[in-house]
């Protein structure tokens, strides 16, 4: 029934084997990157913005990584996008002048993509999370990240990028937090606004706005237009295409999900270099109740141990990692509470809400908590294949609470739980092919991990008298039930990644559940 860690299925095409055995050596350490084959997009602009008081010109930074090279049809996703707006001395103390202390920024970078004359237009977004503190006077740095769609190029050769208009919201708050409201007027009658300003910024001209390019090989023959822009974005929109069906394709810009909403604090610890933070969802089944149960969004706090290379087996490679994981929701190693419903006996509709409280590993003697996280990646050193397996183990104790059957409460007890410890197993594997492929599981990218798990009795369970603990053995009791869980790609706190991590050093990525 329980849920663990980690797992968002992802399938990624490697820019050659030895490029994808790279990213996985990398992956193994603490906020490591793989940077091997891309290179970085390092753009300085001037733009002219309309502010209250005027047009004032604002320099504007932007940062990414993308790929050397790519082939034709496959898709390019920039990482590391960041957009740097520095205000100036005029705009900044107009705000302080109104009373603002701190400035948050949501920006919109509008880039055209080209490739052998065709072009189509995508959005770069990027958000300032924590508001950062204004100065009386001086520039102003604001600092927005975010992920960005994916361009698809549907030909060979150079895909270039360039920055067009620059749009957004600056939001000024007072010392308490609130929103600094307009001014007035000011002497003169003159109105002044430097409250929540809408941005509207375009590139001064005779300067060059490119950002960068990506080499792409391969032959256009073969390759088919998606039938959407994007379509698998969990928009759930099909949305027309480009007039220009041999434009370069780009997905459609990402609005935050439900469950990015809903999604807890998940904080971790930014000076502990082995720290990392992922949230975790799934299913549990129930056998004897022919049910399944979802749990929702809950933060895993991963300790990750050293990397161990051994070259004992003749042709591989094997690298092992040992790391340990502890549930952490509201301070406490549990998974949130969630509600179940289901048949007691085949035909009475029940439902509860059920608790899931890890035991925590204990703590060795080099003060580091007892690993129960194994990884293993065999490489093949004759194709540069390989194979990742690695197995998490935790124990937990199930508490009952919230009892109704047929809709009549039932007094089960503050006890009603689990009569021992039990222990879920779950694993998740991951292939990389010689040609670069790589899909399934690792601790440090998230995916799917399944695993199955056997319920011991109940024990105090009912109240005055009344011994309901065969009730809920009878019913649950017993049978392995299916687990399916899903990690999404952890923040290496030390880091603070914006790719993987918020300006609160959370995770950037939230999983869906998955049956």
């Amino acid at each position: 029934m329980p849920i663990l860690a980690p797992g968002v299925r992802r399938r990624t095409t490697a820019r050659g084997a030895v490029v994808a055995t790279a990213v996985l050596l990398g992956g193994m350490l603490p906020g490591a990157q793989a940077t091997a084959g891309d290179h970085e997009i390092d753009a300085h602009l001037v733009y002219t913005c309309d502010f209250a008081s005027g047009e004032q010109q604002v320099q504007v930074g932007v940062t990414a990584t993308v790929p050397d090279s790519a082939r034709a049809g496959e898709r390019i996703t920039p990482t590391d996008v960041v957009t740097e707006v520095t205000l100036p001395d005029a705009v900044v103390k107009e705000l302080a002048g109104a009373g603002a202390v701190t400035l948050g920024a949501d920006t919109r970078l509008t880039t055209r993509v080209g490739q052998q004359g065709h072009r189509t237009e995508t959005e770069w977004l990027g958000t300032t999370g924590t508001a950062v503190p204004v100065p009386a006077s001086g520039p102003l740095t604001l600092r927005s990240a975010g992920e960005v769609p994916f361009v698809r190029p549907l030909a060979a050769g150079d895909l270039t990028f360039d920055a067009l208009g620059l749009a957004g919201v600056l939001t000024p708050r007072k010392a308490d937090g609130t929103a600094v409201e307009p001014a007035a007027t000011a002497a003169g009658g003159t109105a002044v606004e430097p409250a929540a300003t809408e941005l509207a910024c375009t590139p001064e001209a005779d300067q060059p706005t490119g950002l960068g390019k990506v080499r792409i090989t391969g032959e256009e023959a073969g390759i088919t237009p998606e039938p959407t822009w994007p379509g698998d974005t969990g928009s759930g929109k099909a949305e027309a295409r480009p007039k220009d069906l041999a434009a370069p394709e780009v997905g459609a810009r990402k609005e935050p999900s439900a469950a990015a909403e809903a999604a807890p604090p998940c904080v971790g610890d930014p000076n502990d270099g082995l720290n990392m933070v992922a949230y975790v969802t799934g299913y549990a089944d129930v056998t004897k109740l022919r049910s399944a149960t979802k749990f929702p969004l809950a933060c895993a706090q991963i300790t990750q141990g050293e990397t161990r290379p051994d070259f004992s087996q003749p042709g591989f490679l094997h690298m092992y990692q040992d790391s340990a994981v502890v549930l952490d929701y509201q301070g406490k190693p549990q998974l949130p509470p969630a509600s179940g419903t289901f048949l007691t006996f085949g035909f009475m509709p029940t439902t509860a809400v059920m608790e899931m409280t890890q035991i925590p590993p204990k703590t060795g003697g080099d003060g580091l908590l007892v690993p129960n996280i194994k990884s293993d990646i065999a490489i093949d050193l004759s194709n540069n294949s390989s194979k990742n397996i690695t197995v998490i183990t935790m124990d937990f104790m199930l508490r009952l609470r919230d009892v109704e059957v047929n809709g009549v409460p039932m007094d089960v007890g503050d006890s009603c739980r689990t009569s021992k410890p039990f222990r879920l197993t779950l694993e998740g594997r991951m292939t990389m092919t010689p040609e670069g492929v790589i899909d399934g599981y690792t601790l440090v990218s998230g995916g799917v991990l399944t695993g199955s798990v056997t319920i011991p009795p109940f024990s105090g369970c009912g109240t005055a008298g009344e011994d309901l603990d065969s009730l809920f053995t009878a019913s649950i009791s017993g049978e392995s039930g299916y687990v399916k869980q899903t990690q999404g790609a952890p923040c290496a706190t030390v880091s603070a990644d914006p790719t993987y991590c918020t300006p609160e050093g959370q995770p950037v990525n939230v999983p869906v559940a998955e049956r």
